[in-house]
């Protein structure tokens, strides 16, 4: 039991702990006989489990932490990142799924590979996996050990095995299928905790009009400055989407829910619930920020949501339901990071390398796979203490020097026919350089940048800008290089680095249509 929690609360944990380890471990029943069923759930998700999976999947402790803490210290102001995703959720649904549903791919990788040729398949790959340590599972356990070191007094070691282990647990047995299954279950803790965090906290400063009047206008303005560190309002106008278009569109770790669909519709309809539950984030995690604030004048960044699950406003068992919510955000982000990385590395490492490897063998890679990378995670964490305080942000700008290369490379695939495997591969190569050489400038020590005028200059572009930046270069390079050796392209497929699949264009161009 946990000391500095009530009976009731505790209890609460308890049962929450439960319920997901039963519906987990019930749902791999008979589940992992073949590469569909564990990495795809056998194409069987109807609309309510994809809906919640998208949801579950892509709101983690960096929300929780990360938009209250961006909420205390800036506003409102960063809820364009979720607004922009309700508009992509209904492109990838109606767009978008349709054409990855009838590729009849396993990955965002393999489409990659067809669509233009494995050079393209194979750098996605290694990329996805390394973003997904570095931001979907890195910040997720850096976000989630900070608050239960300042909730529950745990250290960042205990708390990163507990939550590493226990999520392991049924994701290594079940795979994809017991990950959606537990999903459900968790999006309904997660809402109802954030939500109660929330009612109870405006009516601690005096309902709603005690809120709006006891914070500074600036809290509330829509729109900042171009010069705005942060959140200029020519970056999220034009860069906020790029960013947008690479995580909900060619991300496997969303995208694995719309290939696990039973049909088109299903996704269509799973997408739409997610748009719908993406309403909910200002109100549910940045309107705690701005009552942390009133409450805690003290309070800095990322400390918001901590000094607000820590405070005396949340009667007996609701403060568990609210910790239990936490648990729920962590718990369905990671499993779902294990999952698509053990999808990648068994679908587009080991069974190209090994092409009559059978299905009992690609489960058995999946389930190791999924093992070493819970291992290599607490192994990890010691390094993860150097990211920035303000972790959303953080996240926000590692993926926008990320992502342009691969939105780009993904958008002219699917909407220009013109566009070919040489373009592809130096649009994402140079691109994905650049984007690169950023992440070192911003890893570097700040006297050292600020002593060198190139990397200094680099390094003031907000990354929103350079997003924009590096999105028109890629394409620009994809553009140019298909045009110039559009005649070189070979479409046989013997040459295996020069492959683009004349079906799958045919079928996107009627999708399109």
């Amino acid at each position: 039991m946990i000391e500095n929690l009530t009976l009731a609360d505790n209890l609460v944990l308890v049962l929450y702990f439960i319920v997901v380890l039963a519906i987990g471990l019930l749902s791999a029943y008979g589940k992992d006989k073949s590469t569909k069923d564990y990495f795809l759930a056998g194409k069987q998700m109807g609309w309510l489990a994809i809906g919640a999976s998208l949801f579950a999947t892509n709101i983690s402790s960096e929300h929780l932490v990360g938009l209250a803490g961006v909420g205390a210290s800036r506003g409102i102001s960063v809820g364009y990142f979720e607004w922009f995703a309700i508009f992509i959720l209904f492109f990838l649904g109606w767009i978008i799924a349709p054409i990855f549903i009838k590729s009849n791919v396993y990955t965002v990788p393999e489409f990659f590979g067809k669509r233009f040729d494995k050079r393209s398949r194979i750098y996605l790959t290694y990329v996805s996996i390394a973003v997904y340590l570095l931001t979907k599972i890195g910040v997720t356990l850096i976000a989630s050990g900070f608050l239960l070191n300042r909730v529950l007094g745990w250290d960042m070691f205990s708390s990163t095995v507990f939550i590493v282990l226990i999520t392991g647990l049924y994701t290594v047995i079940g795979g994809l299928n017991s990950v959606m299954k537990t999903q459900i279950f968790q999006t309904i803790i997660l809402i109802v905790g954030s939500l109660l965090l929330t009612i109870f906290g405006i009516m601690e400063v005096g309902g709603i009009s005690g809120l709006a009047s006891k914070m500074p206008e600036k809290y509330f303005e829509v729109f900042k400055p171009i010069s705005d560190p942060d959140f200029p309002w020519t970056g999220i106008i034009l860069g906020a989407p790029i960013l947008g278009i690479w995580y909900w569109c060619t991300d496997q770790y969303i995208v694995q829910r719309i290939l696990a669909a039973k049909n088109i519709s299903a996704a269509q309809k799973g997408t739409a619930l997610a748009a719908v539950l993406k309403f909910f984030p200002i109100f549910l995690f940045i309107i705690p920020g701005l009552i942390a604030v009133i409450l805690y004048p003290e309070v800095k960044g990322d400390e918001a949501y901590g000094y607000l699950l820590n405070g005396n406003f949340l009667p007996m068992g609701i403060k568990g339901i609210v910790i239990a919510g936490l648990f729920a955000a962590v718990m369905s982000s990671l499993a779902s990071a294990f999952n698509s990385s053990a999808t990648l590395i068994a679908m587009d490492i080991f069974k190209p390398r090994k092409p009559k490897a059978s299905e009992n063998e690609l489960v058995l890679i999946g389930r190791l796979s999924t093992t070493a990378l819970v291992l290599f995670t607490i192994a990890l964490v010691p390094l993860l203490r150097m990211i920035n305080s303000q972790i959303y942000i953080y996240l926000q700008s590692l993926q926008a020097f990320i992502s342009p290369p691969i939105a780009s490379a993904f958008i002219l695939g699917v909407f220009w026919t013109k566009a070919n495997s040489q373009g592809a591969f130096w649009g994402l190569i140079i691109g994905g350089f650049i984007g690169f050489l950023r992440i070192i400038i911003s890893w570097i020590n700040p006297a050292f940048v600020k002593s060198v005028f190139i990397l200094n200059f680099i390094n003031e572009i907000n990354y929103l800008h350079f997003a924009i930046f590096l999105f028109i270069l890629s394409s620009s390079i994809i553009v140019s290089v298909s045009l110039v050796l559009k005649k070189t392209e070979s479409f046989n497929g013997e040459q295996g680095l020069n492959y683009t699949d004349e079906k799958l264009k045919v079928n996107i161009l009627s999708q399109i249509k």
